[in-house]
């Protein structure tokens, strides 16, 4: 054995100086279809083609300065290039009970054990199959997997409840879409759509741009269709300047309320 990139070398036999050589194979170890060359290029490719099926890239936000950039999927944190601050980009799984603040670019997983009590957790996605009392951001979808109460506030871009599901929410869900295959009661508040499947059930207010409930479906509760944030008096027309009214009249005035739709 010499190395490879040796010039000259000596015998270690006769002493004899020479110039190396690789010899010739003669015999082969492998059969005539499948040539070493072939394995190895065949090796080498699949390692390639793993190595970026596991990991590819992925553009994220700072949570401070809202600049983005590119990162590895393989990565567990990075700095923000803008404002130089740190960013978790770890996988949470809670399994018994948990209370510290979470703010990452990976998933928030509260199995069925787990007891999520945290005051602000920010998130990219969620499965929660356990307890959770804390507030809630999410930037992708929450996915929600177990029966019981949410004091909490939940917030994300859209949260999906799953068959035989009873969920509870003490205060008011904000999203971008939400769709309900179990029984939800709670207030809610859509940017875009809400969907009640077959079999389902809302208890609630609802305040949405669409609403969509599908054969067998139940909905209990005051619907608008329309922008969360208009009030009463942006639909009103711009009123004239008029005479100020005497007290009199303000006692004669009679004040109108809009009536909820039915």
């Amino acid at each position: 054995m010499e190395y490879a990139a040796a010039k000259s070398t000596m015998c270690r036999q006769c002493g004899a100086h020479f110039v190396p050589s690789a010899p010739k194979l003669e015999v082969r170890l492998r059969p005539k279809e499948e040539p070493v060359e072939t394995i190895a290029d065949t090796s080498v490719f699949r390692r390639l083609e793993g190595f970026w099926a596991k990991h590819h890239s992925s553009v994220i936000e700072c949570f401070d300065c809202k600049a983005t950039q590119e990162i590895s999927s393989a990565a567990s944190s990075t700095i923000c290039p803008k404002c130089s601050k740190h960013i978790d980009l770890r996988d949470y799984k809670i399994t018994t009970s948990f209370s510290r603040s979470i703010r990452t670019h990976g998933q928030v997983h509260v199995t069925a054990k787990g007891d999520l009590s945290s005051s602000s957790v920010t998130c990219r996605s969620a499965l929660i199959e356990g307890k959770m009392r804390g507030n809630f951001q999410c930037f992708g979808t929450a996915t929600i997997n177990f029966t019981g109460k949410i004091p909490g506030r939940l917030t994300a871009t859209h949260v999906l409840v799953e068959r035989k599901c009873v969920v509870q929410f003490f205060r008011r869900v904000r999203v971008k879409s939400i769709e309900i295959r179990g029984h939800v009661t709670g207030e809610i508040i859509a940017e875009g759509a809400v969907v009640i499947h077959r079999n389902a059930i809302l208890d609630g207010n609802v305040t949405a741009k669409s609403f969509s409930v599908e054969k067998d479906g139940i909905f209990n509760g005051q619907l608008i269709i329309g922008s969360a944030g208009l009030t009463q008096a942006e639909l009103l027309p711009e009123a004239n300047p008029a005479v100020a009214a005497t007290p009199d009249d303000i006692e004669s005035a009679v004040v109108p309320h809009p009536l909820p739709a039915t």
